[in-house]
């Protein structure tokens, strides 16, 4: 049975869906030389569209070329490439589906090949761990933000808002999660500063806070999605540092800076073994708009949507496998199983 999640959704005074079906932002590599969204990538979203998505969160779009991280994404630092998602836009909204764009700053997971000849940044100077499979190098050894840095990556976070917005997405979503640049402040593994955004937990939420804060004051709470990752696969199970006390301090602060959408993400991992938990610790903390998912099945999401962990479920393999997921599940059809020879093609 898939009777709620194929159901409208609507919380009162800031979005109103089809259904509670959310294609989830998923790293592609189809942008063009210059970073911005082709024909190709038009097409690619607008089947998803086509087919009934409620909400499409775009894969993540950096904000500025010295956060990038990946071969071949697009970015939406200047008119040009802000301006190259606006057939894409028009594609979607044409049946109903709302489009968020998914701002990025890779942070420490990146290389100079990527950053245009300069360091990466982070909230440290020490590089990430593993090789980077992007160029099959180490990944570079960031440069620790400046307070002068960290006001000037804000910026940029302000202007790439501004751009996506002027290019006519519904919202933003704010990638805090999956071990960038955000995320470095969030973890007391890695940041290891000894200034005002490091060492206590108000701290390492610091640089997080101060962004989200001045996005709110510019845009509404229906324009502003945030992403987290507290619990996730990256090789194992990994976690926040005090992850309860964190959620505790960092979820009421968000609420009370005016997010009210939040999506809590878990990078491909068991939603029962990470995020699904999670869930259940922010729910008490968070009466908005709540979503997740990625690893359920239809039915265990219904289930998460019945006992009012989940207002909406995000799904990414599904969708790459599926483009037509939605009709599927409306018409009890069996899906095509993910296979990662698909990630080669973008169809």
């Amino acid at each position: 049975m898939t009777k709620l999640l194929l159901s409208s959704y609507e919380y009162p005074g800031l979005i109103k869906l089809q259904n509670r079906i959310v294609m989830s932002a998923m790293t592609r590599g189809f942008a063009d030389k210059n970073h911005c969204a082709t024909d190709l990538i038009k097409n690619y979203y607008e089947k998803r569209a086509q087919f009934g998505a409620g909400m499409i969160l775009t894969e993540g779009v950096v904000i500025h070329h010295t956060g990038d991280g990946y071969n071949s994404v697009p970015h939406i630092e200047t008119k040009e490439q802000a301006d190259s998602w606006k057939s894409t836009i028009d594609a979607v909204h044409k049946y109903g589906t709302k489009i968020f764009c998914q701002l990025w700053h890779c942070g420490r997971i990146s290389h100079s090949d990527y950053t245009g000849g300069v360091a990466p940044v982070s909230s440290t100077n020490k590089p990430a761990e593993g090789i980077n499979r992007q160029n099959n190098k180490p990944y570079g050894i960031p440069e620790a933000l400046t307070k002068e840095g960290i006001k000037n990556v804000q910026i940029q976070y302000l202007q790439a808002t501004e751009n996506a917005m002027n290019a006519g997405f519904d919202g933003v979503e704010l990638h805090l999660g999956h071990g960038y640049l955000a995320d470095s402040f969030f973890d007391s593994r890695i940041n290891d500063r000894t200034d005002e955004y490091g060492g206590s937990i108000e701290n390492r939420c610091r640089f997080a806070v101060e962004l989200v804060e001045q996005v709110m004051k510019k845009y509404r709470a229906n324009e502003v999605i945030v992403r987290i990752s507290p619990s996730r696969d990256m090789n194992g199970i990994y976690n926040w540092p005090n992850m309860d006390e964190m959620l505790e301090y960092f979820i009421p602060k968000l609420w009370s800076l005016g997010v009210r959408i939040l999506d809590v993400s878990c990078a491909r991992a068991d939603y029962y073994q990470t995020s699904g938990q999670v869930i259940r610790k922010i729910r008490k903390h968070w009466q908005g708009p709540l979503m997740g998912g990625a690893s359920l099945t239809p039915s265990q999401a219904e289930k998460e949507i019945a006992e009012k962990y989940l207002d909406l479920v995000t799904w990414g393999r599904f969708f790459i496998a599926n483009p037509d997921f939605v009709e599927k599940l409306k018409e009890d059809r069996p899906l095509v199983e993910f296979s990662p020879s698909m990630l080669s093609q973008l169809l």
